[in-house]
């Protein structure tokens, strides 16, 4: 069949939003019962409002019916669920208490029924698996300055909780040892993010009558504000593996219990992170393979490469990796590890798949770099425009975070563009993970300036020789949470640099943010912004578009959940409010029933097809 011509951005496309939000189901975690040897999968349902649900991977059926293991600690959630000696523990996110459940059974409740208290990363014992630790996390005072978050014992057999380690800010990864005789832990303070300054302790455990004990803990690795050391899992008893940003990027290090001693694995850096900044819990980038080797994953370029890492020798063997992304590796045994995987194809034709395109680009006056990747129009029915020298309609793609990054992995939301002949940007700007501490402090006093200047700069570089790859006039910018604020602050900083914009939750007033947000990111604008919103109120003011929202020329598109408890949703009424005043073009779009992130297949096809309809009313592409 002959290629058709039509100008960009007015292809048809057999992937529809109906097609991505009611047939995909996304698969977030991976677990293993080290018993039976049994693995399941966590999967998230959009098309059931979101429910996540543990499916018994070999068999691929469901472990309970209405039930949903999510949890809301830390908000972002994650580590719901944890599987021992054949049952399923989780987390349900309607009255927050932990369950128990068989196959085959009805789950049973664990922990006392106080919904105040949530509960996420367990380790079951391994001598005594009636004792989970968790971390706790407390909202009998909701205030998130008056939140507590411990690490506690969940006897499942008195269905009581007792906490065990407290006194640091955040606690994550408890685990314990092969034989149960120490625990490890991650812990860290305001006004650190885990990725910013976080410390490895471990401390003996004793259990006496059926009460476990955790005594006076060592301090392993890491500093705080300076040096982050994340994700320990144990290779044997003696000897425990994690990562460390000591030398600039998240290598792996080692520590000896019986020497009690902390060590780089390697004797030079590799210059890539072995781990990924920690927003929800759970996340695993190493397992071990035996009681000397481990199997790994770093980033490069923006993907996941594998190593062996010879811990006795000190040496890392690169293996085969034809994924994208690696991620919640876990132990099965034997020199077996399971983990969570994305490709860069997929079911349908790979003829109208838009493959990313990594770009390392030097952007003035400084010449820093800029981290972004390009996907070009993609469509097999079609050769092109059939308007002579047309470039294509871009959308700059803004993650959220800040500190974050856009992966390189099949997302449907992009092809649902590119294959309808827009062309898409992911901007990974200075402050995104996986390219190091030096990158990623480039943010460090100055988000709302080097994240906006970076997508501004990176836009016209593509525009102009020798690139020339999208059209200057028709560019348009979105984001989601930090990145719905970098789109404002863009829209408003340089008015002339986009078409339109859409902000999904994003932040218009950073120190209404500081005020109003939840413990986790509570103190994480005192970094961005270099200060307090008490110590810098002008800082705060400048770099709000709550207050500039009159400088904003081009049409917005404002979507936000009510129920948001990270960016309240009063930061989007009122700019969309500001800047009806001024008689400027803004659609806002409330939904009732969700927070933070989209959850239900419904809101997401109708954000979707709201937003490319949308810039097709702004660019006149509408048929």
């Amino acid at each position: 069949m002959a290629q058709k011509l039509a100008p960009y951005g007015t292809w048809t496309s057999p992937i529809t939003a109906e097609l991505i939000t009611q047939s995909t189901i996304n698969i977030t975690d991976v677990l293993v019962d080290p018993v039976t040897g049994a693995i399941y999968h966590l999967e998230e349902r959009p098309s059931e409002e979101g429910r996540a649900v543990v499916v018994e991977t070999r068999t691929g059926q469901d472990v309970f019916g209405h039930w949903s293991a999510r949890t809301g600690v830390q908000e972002y959630g994650g580590a719901a669920v944890t599987a021992y000696g054949g049952f399923v523990y989780f987390s349900h996110v309607v009255d927050n208490r932990v369950y128990r459940v068989k196959k085959g059974e009805a789950p049973e409740a664990v922990t006392p029924d106080y919904p105040s208290h949530r509960f996420a990363d367990f380790a079951v014992h391994p001598r005594y698996p009636s004792l989970l630790v968790a971390i706790l996390e407390d909202h009998t005072k909701p205030e998130p300055a008056n939140v507590v978050t411990q690490l506690c014992i969940i006897d499942t057999d008195a269905k009581s909780v007792t906490p065990v380690v407290s006194g640091a800010d955040f606690y994550a990864v408890p685990r314990f040892s092969p034989s149960g005789t120490h625990l490890t832990w991650q812990q860290w303070f305001h006004p650190d993010m885990p990725w910013e300054g976080a410390e490895i302790h471990i401390a003996p455990v004793t259990v006496q009558d059926g009460q476990l004990h955790v005594a006076g803990s060592t301090y392993v690795a890491g500093k705080r504000k300076e040096i982050s050391a994340t994700y320990p899992f144990w290779c044997s008893d003696d000897l425990l593996i994690f990562t460390s940003d000591e030398a600039g990027y998240h290598n792996p290090w080692t520590y000896r219990v019986s020497a009690d001693k902390a060590d780089a694995l390697l004797p030079t850096v590799v210059e890539e992170d072995f781990s990924e900044a920690a927003w929800w819990l759970g996340g695993s980038y190493g397992a071990p393979l035996d009681d000397g080797t481990a199997l790994l994953t770093a980033f490069r370029d923006g993907r996941s490469v594998l190593y062996i890492a010879d811990v006795r020798n000190a040496a890392l063997t690169e293996v085969d990796c034809p994924y994208v992304n690696v991620e919640h590796i876990r132990h099965v045994g034997a020199d077996q590890v399971v983990f969570v995987a994305t490709a860069a194809d997929a079911a349908l034709p790979s003829a109208i798949i838009s493959l990313p395109q990594p770009l390392k680009l030097s952007v003035p006056p400084d010449d820093e770099p800029v981290h972004v990747v390009f996907y070009p129009p993609t469509n097999p029915e079609y050769a092109g425009s059939d308007q002579a020298g047309e470039k294509p309609p871009c959308v700059v793609n803004v993650h959220g975070g800040p500190n974050w990054k856009e992966y390189q992995w099949l997302d449907w939301i992009k092809q649902y563009f590119t294959s309808r002949g827009w062309a898409w940007l992911d901007v990974n700007y200075g402050g995104s993970t996986g390219y190091g501490r030096k990158y990623l402090d480039r943010l460090l006093g100055k988000w709302g300036i080097v994240d906006v200047q970076d997508c501004v700069r990176a836009s016209r570089l593509l525009a102009a020789p020798p690139y020339s790859l999208i059209d200057p006039a028709r560019v348009v910018i979105r984001g989601a949470s930090a990145g719905g604020y970098t789109v404002l602050e863009a829209l408003s900083t340089f008015p002339d640099a986009f078409a339109a914009g859409t902000s999904n939750y994003g932040v218009s007033d950073v120190a209404g943010l500081a005020n109003d947000t939840h413990k986790y990111e509570s103190h994480y604008m005192e970094k961005m912004m270099a200060g307090t919103p008490a110590e810098i109120p002008e800082v705060y003011k400048a770099r709000s578009p709550i207050y500039h929202a009159e400088k904003i020329k081009s049409p917005l598109l404002i979507i936000h959940g009510k129920i948001d408890p990270i960016v309240p949703y009063k930061q989007a009424e009122e700019i969309a409010q500001n800047i009806r005043r001024r008689v400027g073009r803004v659609d806002y779009v409330l939904f009732e029933d969700e927070g933070h992130i989209w959850q239900k297949a419904k809101n997401i096809k109708f954000a979707l097809e709201r937003e490319i309809g949308f810039y097709e009313g702004v660019l006149g592409l509408r048929k």
